[in-house]
């Protein structure tokens, strides 16, 4: 029997940045009765598990992380790290209710594996609702739609991350030493705003996206990871030196900054888009819920540590990345240098995605000769959309805690406990069980509600202090 899996034409995996796998149908999928014998096969070249679980880890692991502790402040030092946790729980939750539903359509309708729009589809063709099972085909829109504003609005933060970091940076380089004993890193020379470090970015950028082939992306890929490793692990090093004493610290914080505190965590847990394309792609696709939890606790755990530990440290002065918190000294300055250049290599491959996307269908309606011309502009239009936004909304904290709220918590909290009460409810469903799932998509909802409008307002009409704003 053939341990490869069918790639069948219709198949359009944009939920990662990998090339989807190829391979024949397994001979004996068909002869599968029941759901208990059904078994995932994996492909003779996939990726093993440590390879799964390393992408897992890269997946999760981002410019989010960077605004966790300003995540805390907002929550409190005891309410924050404890429904951090419990966020966290949430959505490995739904994580592995996506990867139950997937096997389970994958059975009923003997397919090799599915993406997220593809399990969302078949769970709108089993709802009980017959206007659902009609236009089930909207399952896949929507999860595309939401997929392309998680994704763009990724590069907007990772716009304005760049631009606070390099400010940050530039600004006080004629005052940087080789003394890292001073608490905050002080800005001795004026500069010009974030919005126009921005702009100055854009040209470079847009000549990062033109590169298409995903074999030179996955290079930009390792060095960004190696990049940034080092600058975490020299973060850590820094933030667990000389903790004050945090009696001083709220333990639960005003009930107005709670929206922005659940829309920077659920922000952080960006992964679920990859779930699916990396289960598809292992060689033993059958361990992968043991590498789900085991990723995800060593993710969870690295969120609560440096959350904690750097609210902590910087207490009320934490700003929107905690890299701008580190002193005026050349080896904090490189932290801050080389996770921005890791970023700047990531921003490329957040791109891929909504780009595969929007631009072959685009390009498709316009004369052969034009097409290459077509997908360029569209490229850099993309680009500078992003640009544009990430200069209306030039906080960081702000535009993550609204990019967090408007499409994160639909794709990892609303959508995945209402696929699961369509995939199971006629089959029968314990009634605790869709209670679980009914709060769940109620609470991603209420996040997504209430974040996005105080997310709105705070930048309409400001009333957390902004440290970034304030600078030069």
């Amino acid at each position: 029997m053939s341990t490869k899996r069918l790639c069948n034409e219709d198949y359009n995996d944009y939920s990662s940045t990998d090339v989807t796998p190829d391979g024949s149908f397994p001979d004996g999928l068909s002869n599968f009765s029941s759901p208990s014998s059904y078994q995932r096969f994996g492909e003779a070249n996939g990726t093993t598990w440590w390879q799964t679980l390393i992408h897992l880890l890269k997946g999760n692991i981002g410019t989010g992380l960077l605004g966790l502790p300003l995540a805390i402040k907002n929550a409190g030092i005891v309410v924050g790290p404890v429904c951090l946790l419990l966020i966290g729980i949430i959505a490995v939750h739904c994580m592995d209710i996506l990867v139950k539903c997937a096997h389970h359509f994958c059975h009923k309708h003997q397919k090799p594996f599915l993406d997220y729009g593809d399990a969302v589809m078949h769970g709108l063709e089993a709802s009980p609702f017959s206007w659902l099972r009609t236009h089930s085909i909207w399952g896949r829109y929507l999860v595309s739609f939401f997929l392309i504003l998680t994704q763009l609005g990724f590069c907007c933060v990772y716009f304005v991350f760049l631009a606070d970091n390099f400010k940050q940076v530039i600004s006080a380089a004629n005052g940087t030493t080789n003394d890292c004993s001073a608490n905050e890193t002080a800005l001795l020379a004026p500069t010009m705003s974030s919005q126009l470090y921005i702009l100055s970015l854009l040209p470079f950028v847009i000549l990062l996206v033109f590169i298409q082939n995903l074999k030179i992306l996955s290079i930009f890929s390792m060095v960004a990871n190696i990049l940034m490793i080092s600058s975490l692990i020299m973060l850590y090093q820094y933030i667990v030196w000389d903790i004050p004493n945090p009696n001083h610290l709220p333990l639960v914080a005003p009930w107005k900054t709670i929206p922005l505190f659940f829309g920077t965590a659920i922000f952080a847990y960006e992964g679920i888009g990859v779930v699916l394309p990396l289960e598809n792609k292992m060689k033993t696709p059958h361990h992968f819920r043991i590498i789900l939890y085991v990723g995800m606790g060593i993710v969870s755990v690295l969120y609560l540590s440096l959350g904690t530990l750097g609210y902590l440290r910087f207490g009320a002065n934490i700003q929107a990345s905690i890299t701008l918190n580190l002193p005026n000294c050349w080896l904090y300055q490189s932290v801050k240098l080389l996770y921005s250049i890791g970023i700047f290599f990531t921003y490329a491959l957040q791109f891929y995605v909504p780009a595969e996307i929007i631009i072959p269908a685009a390009a498709s309606k316009v004369p052969e000769r034009w097409t290459l011309c077509c997908k360029l502009l569209l490229r850099v239009f993309l680009v500078c959309v992003t640009c544009a936004l990430a200069i209306l909304i030039p906080r960081l904290d702000i535009v993550i805690a609204l990019v967090g709220s408007v499409s994160s918590s639909a794709l990892a909290l609303i959508i995945p406990p209402i696929l699961e009460i369509f995939t199971y409810y006629s089959e029968g469903m314990h009634p605790l069980i869709i209670t679980k799932d009914i709060l769940i998509s109620l609470l991603g909802f209420t996040g997504f509600v209430v974040g996005t409008y105080e997310s709105l307002l705070e930048l309409i009409v400001p009333t957390v202090f902004n440290a970034t704003a304030a600078l030069p």
